[in-house]
């Protein structure tokens, strides 16, 4: 039941928010009373059952939280009135009073006021994380890089200056449309890609997250069906979701992708996937996601991993890298070039962004360089650079994984030489 209530929330909450902005515009205080709301709906539902219209409840109780924090302030007396004086947002909420959340959705105009163009991109990637995805500042903070106390005051920071700079809550003007459109897709992505592989937790995957990554997805699809970028990350994300059945054991260990039982994956999600990549792709000029998407289809064609096109898989990510070059696609470039050529060949891609201070900080840099040692033949490095992203890895999963790749390579290597009494350090 609580996991059934923790979704409904999840889902709920977006659209209660982008209501109660619409009506009231005060983004801060709205989301305030918003999470008084939420906490409310989480002690209450799992004993009395969730309402019929979960977004409609949480409208309701947060609106008479506005009215209160309103009534409460003498500073404020005038927007009392306007607040109590305030036509219903549309029919009846569950108690029969104005409030109800309206039938159409507000969660993509929400998303677009959270990229607004005087934030800065980071802020907007924060705020639109934290609003619409639902996620804590903690996960916001993993999802970005940056420590959990930043991410606060950023984030915080954001509202203000939304509510500094009289944004109205509607679709952005023709001429931000680009710009706003190309952070909104950006953030989807991060939020998929929280939910697809947990940065901290016991689960490997969240579920929840990749849900609403998706159905946001497929609403900014049906605003724009003929926009190449927008049904690549669509497809990027249903031919990624497709594997989830088979990433994990029943003991809730990782399982690579090389050692997958494909039969698991969710053939519905591969079959809606693989036809929308070839329609993006022919929806030029061809972007980040649409390549993304491309790779990931060549995968999902393949029956076994031996059968993968390697070949093709390198000269996407040649493309990928000149279209959008980052070291995370290096680091991916390096494994599939180990896979197409040699080992060694991946280990002379990764020691292109060795030094990258965006991946220092970070496991995956040695996770992926123990795996192409180990490709190479040297069980010693494999085994330094499996211990070290074990190390650095905040998801539990991910390092009893790699944890249990240490343990099987130190089983076999030789015991190290014990040094003489008389050595010294």
């Amino acid at each position: 039941m609580a996991g059934d209530v923790e979704g409904l929330l999840r889902a709920a909450a977006p659209q209660a928010l982008g209501a109660l902005v619409r009506r009231f515009g005060n983004f801060d205080a709205c989301e305030d009373a918003l999470q008084d709301a939420l906490l409310a709906a989480a002690t209450g539902w799992p004993a009395d059952g969730p309402p019929d219209e979960p977004a409609a409840w949480l409208v309701t109780v947060a609106r008479r939280r506005l009215v209160d924090r309103f009534r409460s302030d003498e500073a404020r007396r005038r927007r009392e009135d306007a607040v109590a004086a305030a036509a219903p947002l549309a029919d009846a909420g569950p108690d029969g009073e104005g409030g109800g959340v309206p039938a159409r959705d507000d969660t993509l105009t929400l998303l677009f006021l959270c990229c607004h163009p005087e934030l800065t991109p980071a802020s907007q990637l924060a705020l639109t994380l934290r609003a619409v995805g639902g996620l804590t500042t903690a996960e916001v903070a993993h999802a970005l890089l940056v420590p959990e106390a930043t991410m606060g005051q950023r984030i915080s920071r954001a509202k203000a200056r939304i509510k500094a700079s009289g944004a109205r809550f509607g679709p952005p003007p023709p001429g931000e449309w680009d710009d706003r459109l190309r952070v909104v897709l950006q953030v989807l992505y991060l939020i998929f890609n929280e939910g697809h592989a947990a940065t901290a937790g016991p689960s490997a995957a969240r579920g929840d997250l990749t849900a609403e990554a998706i159905r946001l997805a497929r609403a900014v699809r049906r605003l724009l069906p003929d926009d190449g970028e927008v049904a690549g990350l669509l497809a990027l994300m249903l031919l990624t979701e497709a594997r989830r059945p088979a990433r994990a054991r029943a003991d809730g260990s990782l399982v690579p992708l090389a050692e997958q039982d494909r039969s698991l994956w969710d053939r519905a999600a591969v079959d809606e996937g693989i036809p929308l990549v070839r329609d993006a792709l022919t929806r030029g000029p061809v972007g980040p996601y649409q390549l993304q998407a491309a790779i990931a289809a060549v995968h999902a064609e393949a029956a076994t991993a031996e059968e993968t096109d390697w070949v093709q898989v390198v000269a996407l990510y040649d493309v990928l890298e000149r279209v959008a070059p980052s070291p995370i696609v290096t680091l991916n470039r390096a494994v599939a070039v180990a896979m197409a050529d040699s080992a060694r060949a991946g280990l002379a891609v990764l020691a292109t962004v060795e030094d990258d201070p965006r991946l220092t900080a970070q496991h995956r840099l040695d996770a992926v360089r123990a795996h192409l040692l180990e490709l190479a033949g040297d069980s010693a490095g494999a085994l330094a650079a499996y211990r070290a992203a074990a190390r650095r890895t905040t998801s539990i999963p991910e390092r009893r994984y790699l944890d249990a790749q240490a343990a099987r390579l130190a089983a076999d290597l030789p015991p190290l030489p014990t040094l003489p009494p008389d050595a010294t350090s």
